[in-house]
């Protein structure tokens, strides 16, 4: 571009971040784990159909995807998944097990040889799952959670904590799989074994509770022939939320609990006392989405790898004699909770908003009494390494701000300016925004590079991602704020920074948006017919219809939800019905793009087609794009291509913009 800066107006600036380089680069690196000294992880590839791979850091520190194409190592356990593998090493070479997507099958895999069926098929409903596999070795097992389907509808399953034998004697034979725990619970995770093999101890939960609302943990103990006798619950309830629970060397249990509003650690100690090890106004655990999440990790030498922070999270080593935490140094500003050890090494999955996720160790040196220990040399990065694809100059340079919302409260946000360093735009111009949105809604937006939002940002469009209360990093009363409350405070919050941003000249506030995925599409729905503030928006596979949505048209997992989110619905069945967009579809005047995969068992395309049907006829501007083979979220790059350049077409055409070389998305009227 050279060094000339050109005048040009907002939105319309030139970018070399396009929307295959943003697809390309979409999804990050997950479940790390160690195989003897090796690292492991899961990472995607969006150009393969959007499969994830199992990568190997081999002690040359190379890295090979172990599984070729059309393998793809992902559990569908509740829908959301967990964690797909485990490994261990042997003299011959590593053993690994995984779950393939398509048949949802666990397999046995060493390399150099063909993956093994380890589980069989069942044709009823969903079929059999897997996930949060640990490798039993002494029993030539993995012990997981199966969830298997008993009828045809979303809630006829079942979750148990079971042993699936590495022989592949179980390949074709349901009944060689031995069922650990009773179906008691309606959920469950992975079994955590004692390091002398003689106890169990896993968490779980019922309906109508969500995890993050309240959990148990129980313990059982193994008995020679390997059942679990006398399973107990011994932490947890209904008002606490356990998130984490690992066994320490000595046999007592580390466990994540939110009890004084923050998922804090604590050691239950042989004798039933717990003992707080960092008692901080901050989170060591979050939202249990998926099976196998871990935000702390135990070390040989008694200190404890955490992932904690307040908004933001630091990979930390905390010395649970002491309470004092050593944080890695680095530039990475979040990490996943995703979490390893292996003697004294730890590795995680740290990002910036200068990088995106990588796979990144940390040697801790031994610990001197009464200290936090050394941490033996930088962090570094080990896998996954982010690579500027772009000149970096032309990523976004967010700010962290916290702007008031109604009755003074305080709402959490990162706001991303229009950024490009060849462009500038006249003087008087203000940039039209986006506000973005998250899922969950029980989850953040963390502040880590998105090309996604670059695409934006380099093309003179500001964004804006708002962690509205009920989000997640903030402590228990902050994630309550949205009890009985959706729809309503996290619509209210949006607004409340779109509309601070024009009120300060950031912002042009007659060139507002808004858009978000899943629970974000239900805000972008909502603010749409609830408000005035957005001159258009765009909806990502969303729930539209609460009543629909909570009497059988999502999954198990999340079909109590709105119990917390809304109320119960026997009870406010008029709250379902006013608050949903699909019921108000006649309010509805700005354009909006409307994005769903066919495959979403979560929101199902029928959500889009019933608030289509309601808008038909209607002078309202808008498209309605379904992708085949998508589901929840979308993983294939030609999708992410097609749904960012529509989004940039709408904005353009909403706000006046000229961007170049994008195709115009036609709308309906």
């Amino acid at each position: 571009m050279g060094d000339k800066v050109q005048t040009l107006a907002y939105g319309s600036w030139p970018s070399p971040i396009d929307a295959e380089l943003a697809a390309a680069h979409d999804g990050h690196p997950e479940f790390a784990g160690f195989v003897g000294d090796e690292a492991w992880w899961t990472e995607p590839r969006p150009t393969e159909g959007g499969r994830r791979t199992l990568v190997r850091r081999t002690s040359d520190g190379t890295e090979e995807s172990v599984l070729p194409a059309p393998w793809n190592v992902r559990s569908r356990v509740m829908e959301y998944g967990g964690h797909p593998w485990a490994g261990l090493p042997r003299d011959s070479g590593p053993l690994v097990v995984f779950v393939n997507f398509a048949d949802q099958r666990l397999y046995r895999y060493e390399p150099g040889g063909e993956p093994v069926a380890l589980t069989p098929v069942s044709p009823v409903g969903g079929g059999l799952r897997w996930a949060d596999p640990q490798l039993h070795p002494g029993r030539d097992e993995v012990w997981c959670v199966l969830e298997e389907f008993t009828g045809e509808g979303p809630a006829d399953v079942r979750r148990v904590v079971a042993a699936v034998p590495l022989d592949g004697s179980a390949a074709e034979d349901r009944g060689a799989v031995r069922e650990l725990s009773d179906g008691a619970h309606r959920f469950v995770t992975g079994p955590r074994i004692s390091p002398d093999g003689r106890r169990a101890a896993w968490l779980a939960w019922d309906h109508p509770r969500m995890p993050w609302d309240g959990t148990e943990l129980i313990v059982a103990d193994v008995a020679d022939d390997g059942t679990l006798r006398g399973a107990r619950t011994v932490e947890g309830g209904p008002e606490e939320s356990i998130a984490q629970v690992e066994w320490a060397a000595d046999g007592t249990l580390v466990h994540s609990s939110d009890r004084t509003g923050y998922w804090n650690l604590y050691r239950r100690e042989h004798d039933g006392r717990n003992t707080p090890l960092c008692a901080r106004e901050e989170e060591f655990g979050g939202p249990l989405w998926r099976i196998g999440l871990r935000w702390f990790a135990l070390l040989e030498s008694g200190l404890i790898a955490v992932v904690h922070g307040r908004g933001a999270t630091a990979l930390g080593i905390l010395d649970p004699e002491t309470g004092q935490i050593t944080d890695a140094a680095g530039p990475w500003t979040e990490f996943a909770p995703s979490l390893a050890t292996h003697g004294g090494r730890v590795i995680g999955i740290g990002a910036s908003p200068r990088s995106a996720y990588e796979v990144v160790e940390l040697d801790t040196g031994p610990a001197d009494p009464g200290s936090a220990g050394t941490l033996a040399g930088r962090a570094r990065v080990v896998g996954a390494a982010h690579d500027d694809p772009v000149d970096p100059a032309h990523y976004p340079e967010p700010q962290i701000r916290t702007f008031l919302g109604p009755a003074g409260r305080e709402i959490h946000a990162h706001v991303y300016p229009p950024h490009n360093p060849g462009c500038l735009a006249p003087g008087t111009e203000l940039p039209p925004y986006v506000v973005w949105a998250h899922g969950g809604p029980t989850s953040r937006a963390p502040l880590v590079l998105d090309l996604a939002i670059a695409y934006f940002t380099s093309r003179g469009i500001g964004v804006a991602e708002v962690n509205y209360g009920g989000s997640t990093g903030y402590g228990r009363e902050y994630r309550n704020r949205l009890r009985e409350q959706w729809g309503v405070v996290d619509v209210e919050d949006c607004a409340a920074v779109a509309l601070a941003l024009a009120d300060e000249g950031t912002a042009d506030r007659s060139r507002l948006a808004i858009r978000g995925g899943s629970a974000g599409g239900w805000t972008t729905a909502v603010s749409l017919t609830t408000t005035d503030v957005y001159a258009c928006g765009t909806i990502l596979y969303p729930v539209l219809d609460l009543t629909q949505w909570a009497s059988g048209e999502t999954h198990d997992f999340e079909s109590r939800y709105l119990e917390s989110l809304v109320g119960p619905l026997a009870e406010e069945p008029m709250r379902y019905a006013e608050r949903s967009p699909a019921e108000h579809a006649d309010r509805i005047t700005a354009p909006f793009l409307l994005l769903q995969g066919l495959d979403d068992v979560i929101c199902p395309p029928t959500q889009c087609e019933r608030f289509l049907a309601r808008i038909e006829g209607r002078p309202v501007p808008h498209a309605y794009i379904a992708f085949e083979g998508e589901g929840h979220g979308f993983r294939r790059a030609e999708t992410m291509v097609r749904v960012l350049e529509a989004e940039l077409s709408l904005y353009a055409q909403v706000f006046g913009l000229n961007p170049p070389g994008i195709p115009t998305l036609e709308l309906a009227k």
